[in-house]
């Protein structure tokens, strides 16, 4: 019966209209969870060094037809160490899938290995970095065999080794730490790679502030004949543009998320020399994951692009700026920096080892604090924790604050927020007039995507 002379249907072709599916009158619960969330965003500095904005392209690329397609399998098929153009989707309807997945994968290998395109290969697939990180290790070690990463109670990250991640369950995972000034014991780790012959040796961080020295790093592999990994989630974008140096040709294979400095979506990436490409992706899939997300992976595209434009080099310029910057004016207010300085887009500190009138019980404390005077850091071990659950530093980074067009200047003024929020060892009083202060530089400094953000949810 024709919906226009059947009231039933009718009704039921009214309730399912776009108008009635718009999110507000749909779920103003969500709604209001979205504004709330978007006012903290916009009215407390946001200083976590594994957290951005997204770009309101990169948002945009979000929500999109992609979404309802399924895709497992990839666009392309390997023979005798080729990728041949052929169909590998395991169901039909892939015309504009695969094209989107190898721009994405044609636009990784441009930003991370110009000018080496044919020698290397992108699997844009990881759902964020600690599933790239797994599928690497599940692509190279079978279960029991040795690899090395740094100890989490240093900077390392779960996914290199600690006893509580998935990578120590499966594989033998031997740590290396430190060395007394806070530093990279290339020597050591050197001693242990030939002791314990690792098959795969992971280099990178998540909370070390220096650079890193991939040549190093590669000679050590190459003299035990273990696989290089580089995690470079934290650095990534630093690392296409020259702030930090590359991985490549010391790596055989990079991994990194791409939702921190790249300012992409919540996702992951690796990329390899050409010829370890087929096993990293049947460790992917079917070794690890079904389908791909295919709209966060046009996102991913869109970021990518975004990043091998000239403005992108700009800000990670000034995100290494206001780094160094942020780490100068916080020592001169008596906060004790590991390392000494910053060269990256992060700074540690250790509390315990700050001015006696800026201590603390531990770093948890005064990231607490901070949060009640609209600052938002994140508690830290540092070397030598006796205690990790109880971290004695802070983490602090700058590529937030960047994207919004804070320079130098506002770094100065943040670290004189969080020495006055530490003096104040919690006093209410003082923390509430931070938070107005806060709340009114933050007033100069709003977040990109505003009016593309209220097209959905309404002002």
């Amino acid at each position: 019966m024709n919906p226009a002379t059947n009231p039933k249907a009718e009704r039921h072709l009214q309730k399912y209209s776009p108008e009635a599916l718009s999110l507000p009158k749909l779920d103003p619960e969500i709604v209001e969870l979205i504004k709330n969330e978007w006012h903290r965003q916009s009215s407390n500095i946001r200083l976590i060094a594994s957290e951005n904005y997204q770009t309101p392209a990169v948002m945009a690329a979000y929500t999109n037809p992609f979404v309802n397609k399924y895709s497992e399998g990839y666009p392309y098929k390997w023979k005798d160490g080729e990728r041949l153009n052929l169909n590998g989707r395991y169901y039909n309807g892939q015309e504009f899938t695969n094209h989107l997945e190898n721009l994405a994968i044609k636009r990784a290998l441009d930003l991370f290995a110009p000018g080496m395109q044919d020698k290397y290969h992108a699997n844009v697939q990881p759902l964020s970095g600690a599933p790239a990180n797994f599928a690497v290790l599940n692509a190279f070690l079978e279960k029991g065999e040795t690899f090395l990463g740094l100890s989490l109670d240093y900077g390392g990250h779960l996914t290199h080794g600690h006893k509580v991640s998935v990578t120590a369950k499966f594989f033998n995972a031997v740590q290396y730490k430190l060395n007394q000034d806070n530093l990279l014991d290339y020597d050591h780790i050197r001693e242990l790679a030939l002791q314990h012959r690792p098959k795969l040796i992971i280099c990178g961080a998540t909370a070390y502030s220096r650079m890193i020295d991939f040549k190093r790093f590669g000679e050590i592999a190459r003299e035990v004949g273990a696989i290089l990994v580089a995690d470079i989630s934290h650095i990534s974008g630093l690392v296409t543009t020259g702030e930090h140096p590359h991985p490549f040709p010391h790596a055989d294979v990079i991994t990194s998320t791409t939702h921190k400095i790249l300012r992409g979506p919540r996702s992951g990436l690796i990329i390899s020399r050409k010829e370890l490409g087929p096993a990293i992706d049947r460790a992917v899939f079917p070794g690890l994951q079904g389908g791909p997300h295919m709209n966060t992976l046009c996102a991913l595209a869109v970021a990518l692009k975004e990043a091998s434009t000239d403005e992108y080099k700009t800000y990670t310029h000034q995100v290494c700026l206001n780094a160094r910057a942020l780490a100068e004016r916080l020592q001169q207010n008596g906060f004790h920096i590991i390392g000494g300085t910053t060269e990256n887009h992060m700074v540690l500190i250790d509390i315990s080892k700050s001015d006696p009138a800026l201590r603390l019980e531990h770093g948890g404390v005064l990231a607490d604090i901070a949060e009640k005077a609209r600052i938002v850091v994140n508690k830290n071990s540092v070397p030598g924790d006796a205690k990790p659950w109880l971290p004695s530093g802070i983490r602090v980074g700058t590529p937030a604050v960047t994207t919004l067009g804070m320079k130098e200047q506002e770094m100065a003024q943040i670290a004189d927020w969080i020495t006055v929020v530490a003096k104040s060892k919690g006093e209410e009083a003082v923390l509430s007039h931070v938070a107005d202060q806060v709340m009114d530089f933050m007033k100069k400094f709003p977040i990109p995507g505003y009016e593309e953000m209220t097209a959905v949810i309404g002002d």
